[in-house]
């Protein structure tokens, strides 16, 4: 499995960014994870491939959808509303999490970090 995420940059508050994360091979769950300076990571949204489930953590609800292309194998995450406090790496990761503890799963398979900025 591999996965190759792409977007991210510098906005402003309440501007909006979509990273995107192209996956090959055959995962049940893929989710995007976050972890800014000094802080532990998070996890922000998942998806589940079989049934499009969707999951967010409290911090980002109502503000950021994931989402999926199964055409182009692709998992978005759509942020909107940005928030100084969402500055941080971001990096989408796949695997065969559980749907109740998604968010501390280990994740076996990750993208490369990219940086989110939100300027105030």
């Amino acid at each position: 499995v591999q996965l190759v995420e792409s977007g991210g940059g510098l906005v402003q508050a309440g501007e909006s960014l979509r990273l995107s994360c192209v996956v090959s091979g055959h995962v049940e769950t893929v989710g995007w994870l976050r972890q800014a300076p000094g802080k532990e990571r998070e996890g922000v949204a998942m998806i589940t491939t079989y049934d499009d489930l969707t999951y967010y953590s409290e911090s980002v609800e109502g503000r950021f959808t994931i989402s999926r292309d199964r055409a182009k194998n692709t998992v978005y995450l759509q942020m909107n509303s940005l928030k100084p406090e969402d500055s941080a790496d971001y990096w989408c990761a796949a695997d065969h999490v559980p749907e109740i503890t998604w968010y501390a799963a280990p994740w076996k398979y990750r993208s490369q970090r990219t940086q989110v900025t939100v300027s105030s």
